[in-house]
């Protein structure tokens, strides 16, 4: 029988933030959104070396961990960071990067 580790709450939003921004193309997409209030997806697509289909998905997966918003505006779709959940990731990364390493390993 294998045991279950119960992770925490924190523990889990920070592995959903990091599996979602474990994709160049997606970090791209945060750093594009971070510098202007909103974007259009196919405005997105311009800046990106990757197929409008591909785009959605990684946009799908940054919406899904709710480090971006998305509002419907037919035919486009117009996408902002979500400020409250951006703030909250930079909070926990923040605190797990400046935790102090108890000790250290030495190479034998």
């Amino acid at each position: 029988m294998q045991e279950i580790i119960p992770y925490t709450e924190t523990q889990l939003k920070l592995a959903r933030i990091a599996k979602a921004l474990g994709h160049p193309a997606r970090v791209m997409i945060v750093e594009l959104l971070s510098q202007q209030s909103c974007c259009y997806s196919g405005d997105i697509a311009d800046d990106l070396p990757i197929a409008r289909s591909t785009l959605s998905q990684h946009l799908k997966e940054l919406k899904d961990a709710g480090l971006i918003q998305g509002e419907v505006l037919p035919p486009k779709i117009k996408y902002c960071l979500n400020q409250e959940n951006w703030q909250m990731a930079r909070m926990l990364f923040g605190e797990l990067f400046d935790r102090k390493a108890v000790g250290s390993c030495e190479k034998s």
